[in-house]
């Protein structure tokens, strides 16, 4: 093997996907390698191109432009391009150009396709979310378990490297450039006086110390990149990928508290091969109309099936659906603002209700609403935010998140108002409770920002749950609310009553079973002045806060987990029958085992409820 053929394979070798392949089929591909060399402005691929080969940059940087020019993504050092286009019709759906002078490796169709057919795991990387896998195709088998562990939404603290290595920002280039080669790692965070306050990556040291001929002797903070995108331990690795596609990042500082607690790359990401959920977030985030978002969305129940039936708990199945629903919405926004031109003031576009609570199934309506700028003049802007409202609703709706029942939807002119009316809105609902009020108040505690000016939900949300925590006779109200909803211990009995539903041997296990659990939690929140909306957060910060006892908590987190299991796996099998799926699970359905554990969680629901009756001394 000659020094180039070497040089090909050591850069294999530490890249995914190559590096999951053998030693042996390493030595055996990389004389089939084509290298290209491409200097600055070269038009690598162009649209509705021939496809021969998966490309792959060794160096420099690639940028991928739509057909209508916008800019998708930017491909730098180790990343791959042209899959998708190998994988559908052989034709390039974008254009691929040179940034600067790059250095392309090429591995023909017939090589890659080989190594998709005869290594797991290297197919598994390139399989967009909801498809299976050559390998799963053959066979006639659904996911595998450690597929499943590719599929859910991970939290950035299960993918991040914890208590990274860094360097202060007035060290010398070299000293970092040192570090970063004995350790063998990409990048450091730099700090000031124990501060993150930049990272300094590989490209740093290519891009603004060598190429630029900087001394090896100058601070690191005059060249690193100040303030980067940072991250929480609590993230989704959803929102990671997000990040790094929409910026032309690969290092993310993790922070909590303002301390710097960890990094996540985009090795990371790939290691753990939730390259999956990035490829459908990419995937749809490059659509340009309804339609055809609606195709990729179309492919969330069998995601759904695939993770109920590998293991998945009902937690990790509603984070992954719900990151499918926010960028969905994002990517309709998008399109809306391209189409109507930017926005005459600022707004925040919210989701509420499961979609908020990431607590979404394969039975999920729409829940949204905006908060306006009080800048917002009826007269001059309320067509503008008119169409585009409608604009999204109408996307979602196409996109199966049909429209809400009760019309809370942003489309509806009520739910579509500036700031100041929605703390009329919440200050109406806290301080003059009754029935109606108590069901919005419900539903708007539960909402979450998707894009927008986020500075509008933090005022909002500042004033609002300070109100509601220090008001007790709305708390009152709302603990007469949740009780509304009980748990159906009569379904043990011979003869089953009709709790909903078509069939009269049926209990609907989302009004009868999770939201009592939902109402539950989020008053234990607002009791605790915690902030979260999804409900097993909420549990455990209820403790933290000393307003839930580690005993309820573990138990409503227990009955949460298995109530909705249970409900999912409902779903799943109406899903593989090719039926709508619902909420009515019958007794047919559950093993003798299954009915016991049903019953225990019912009695948990049912025990915290008569808890809150007696700690707020409400008569039942």
């Amino acid at each position: 093997m000659d020094a180039e053929a070497t040089d090909i394979r050591q850069f294999l070798a530490v890249h995914p996907p190559f590096d999951l392949l053998p030693a042996a089929v390493l030595d055996a591909l990389t004389p089939q390698v084509e290298v290209l060399h491409v200097p600055e402005g070269t038009v690598v691929l162009k649209l509705h191109q021939y496809v021969g080969a998966l490309y792959m940059v060794r160096s420099g940087r690639i940028e991928i432009r739509g057909a209508s020019g916008e800019v998708w993504a930017h491909r730098n050092e180790g990343e791959t391009f042209g899959v998708r286009s190998l994988l559908d019709d052989g034709r390039s759906s974008f254009q691929a150009m040179a940034l600067e002078d790059s250095t392309l490796l090429l591995i023909p169709d017939g090589l890659f396709a080989r190594l998709k057919l005869e290594h797991l795991e290297f197919d598994r990387f390139f399989t967009p979310l909801g498809g299976a896998s050559q390998h799963l195709a053959h066979a006639g088998e659904g996911l595998s378990r450690e597929d499943q562990s590719n599929l859910i939404a991970l939290r950035i603290r299960d993918l991040m490297t914890p208590s990274p290595l860094t360097v202060e920002a007035g060290r010398p280039v070299r000293e970092a450039a040192e570090r970063m080669r004995e350790h063998r790692i990409s990048c450091l965070p730099v700090t000031e006086g124990g501060s993150l306050v930049g990272i300094l990556t590989n490209v740093d040291l290519r891009d603004r110390v060598v190429a630029n001929g900087v001394p090896p002797d100058t601070p690191v903070g005059a060249v690193m990149t100040r303030d980067p995108i940072t991250l929480t331990p609590r993230s989704l690795a959803y929102d990671a990928l997000l990040a790094m596609q929409q910026r032309p990042v690969r290092h993310l500082p993790v922070v909590d508290g303002g301390r710097l607690v960890g990094i996540v790359t985009n090795t990371d990401v790939y290691r753990r091969q939730i390259h999956h959920p990035g490829y459908l977030s990419g995937n749809i985030l490059r659509r340009q109309t309804p339609a055809s978002l609606a195709e990729v969305v179309a492919q969330v129940p069998l995601l759904l099936v695939a993770m109920v039936e590998t293991g998945a708990s009902a937690r990790q199945v509603g984070l992954t659906v719900t990151s499918i629903a926010d960028i969905t919405t994002y990517r309709l926004l998008q399109l809306a603002e391209e189409r109507f031109g930017p926005p005459p003031v600022p707004y925040l576009w919210m989701c509420s209700g499961s979609q908020a609570r990431q607590e979404q199934t394969g039975l999920s309506d729409q829940d949204n609403c905006m908060i306006i700028d009080d800048a917002f003049d009826e007269r001059a802007h309320g067509p503008y935010f008119e169409q585009l409202a409608r604009f999204v609703c109408d996307g979602l709706n196409a996109c199966g998140y049909v429209y809400c029942p009760g019309e809370m939807m942003a489309v509806t002119p009520k739910w579509r108002q500036p700031l100041a009316q929605w703390k009329r809105y919440f200050h109406s609902w806290i301080e003059e409770p009754e029935p109606m009020a108590q069901m919005l108040a419900s539903v708007q505690f539960d909402f979450r920002p998707i894009r927008g000016e986020t500075r509008l939900f933090d005022d909002l949300q500042d004033e609002i749950f300070t109100k509601a925590k220090n008001n007790s006779l709305f708390i009152v109200f709302m603990v007469s609310n949740a009780l509304s909803h009980t748990p159906p211990l009569g379904f043990f009995r011979n003869s089953v009553l009709n709790f909903g539903g078509e069939s009269s041997e049926a209990v609907d296990l989302k009004i009868r079973g999770t939201v009592p659990i939902i109402d539950i939690a989020r008053i234990h929140a607002l009791r605790g002045g915690v902030t979260e909306t999804n409900t097993h957060d909420r549990l455990l910060r209820a403790h933290t806060a000393g307003v839930l006892s580690e005993r309820g908590m573990r138990d409503l987190l227990d009955a949460l987990e298995f109530l909705s299991m249970v409900r999912l796996k409902h779903q799943s099998q109406a899903i593989r029958r090719g039926q709508r799926p619902d909420n009515q699970v019958s007794p047919a359905e559950l093993s003798r085992i299954e009915r016991k554990h049903l019953r225990d969680a019912f009695l948990i629901v049912q025990r915290m409820q008569a808890s809150l009756a007696s700690t707020y001394q409400i008569r039942r």
